[in-house]
């Protein structure tokens, strides 16, 4: 940056950042197009980087230097606290979404017509879109936490993503088991709690993992498919090792209380079985476990890829 404007020869780059390491012009070549590639630079066009064909290249952006080293001795931990609350926050929305989507869809498939119907609709989306939430923001945070590790190894992710489930999934089992027996004088103990919130966690923290391990700036689709993946693995086996995700906890209710008008027994006769039975039971917590790691992968990438694009034009900027 300190040469902006002025051509700096291919000679001088191999001297002063190689010092004396016989190399070819291809491998100067190369980082030079691994810059465009991160400045989102076009050779051809060129907002950044200018070649001189046969001399060298030269630094076409605007520069402003600041003076004093206040801003740089503080921008490391503003940096860390920055991206904590950016995954962290990103974790908690995308696990809304989810929530939301999934509640909308079992509001339509789990109840029946009737004048409460638009009522039963948002109770149960306010439901779904509550735990959601929560189970966002203990994932996220969790995987927000893993980050900040000296090492940034995979195993923070997972790890991170699966102690900040288990502690949400716990605290979600415990009030919601109180708050029944509070109300009402019974309540389910077997609905979705820790375990459950640890394998999904940890399933979310693997596809951040992979996302992060793709490339510098992960392709969205595709990581979010690896997520839907991993979550869906993850929703499976948790109804195959006789845990519950949210529509087997919602069923469980509905059978302790009699009156309920969520009939999930309907999404039983689509897969051929009278009742909420062990295939659609799977096949539901495989789809909430793919939509809870999509959401929140995604929610994520897009929220770190954003907030990178924008520290890269205020430090051109500046």
């Amino acid at each position: 940056m300190r040469e902006q404007g002025k051509l700096v020869t291919k000679e001088r780059f191999l001297e002063e950042v190689w010092r004396g390491v016989p190399v070819t012009d291809e491998a100067l070549t190369q980082c030079i197009k691994t810059l465009r590639r991160q400045l989102g630079d076009d050779a051809s066009n060129p907002r950044f980087i200018e070649t001189a064909p046969k001399h060298g290249y030269r630094f076409i952006a605007p520069v402003e230097w600041v003076e004093g080293t206040r801003g740089s001795a503080m921008s490391a931990p503003s940096a860390a606290v920055g991206e904590f609350l950016t995954l962290g926050l990103a974790g908690t929305i995308g696990g809304g979404a989810a929530g939301m989507l999934g509640g909308f869809l079992y509001s339509f498939v789990a109840t029946g017509p009737g004048m409460g119907a638009v009522s039963t609709v948002l109770v149960l989306v306010a439901i779904t879109a509550l735990v959601g939430v929560l189970g966002g923001a203990g994932v996220g945070f969790g995987i927000a936490v893993g980050a900040l590790a000296p090492l940034r190894m995979g195993q923070w992710s997972i790890l991170g993503g699966a102690l900040g489930g288990l502690l949400v999934g716990s605290l979600v089992k415990l009030m919601g088991v109180d708050a029944f027996n509070l109300l009402f004088g019974q309540g389910p103990g077997e609905i979705t709690g820790g375990p459950e919130g640890a394998l999904l966690g940890g399933a979310v923290g693997l596809g951040v993992w992979l996302a992060n391990k793709s490339s510098e700036r992960p392709r969205l689709r595709l990581n979010v498919a690896v997520a839907a993946a991993t979550g869906g693995a993850a929703g499976a086996t948790i109804e195959l090792l006789g845990g519950r995700l949210m529509a087997g906890s919602l069923h469980l209710l509905a059978q302790h209380f009699p009156t309920s008008r969520l009939h999930f027994d309907r999404i039983g006769v689509l897969f051929g079985e009278y009742g909420f039975g062990q295939v659609s039971q799977t096949v539901t917590s495989a789809l909430e476990g793919a939509l809870f790691g999509a959401c929140v992968v995604g929610a994520m990438i897009y929220a770190r890829r954003r907030r990178g694009d924008r520290e890269k034009s205020a430090t051109l900027t500046n």
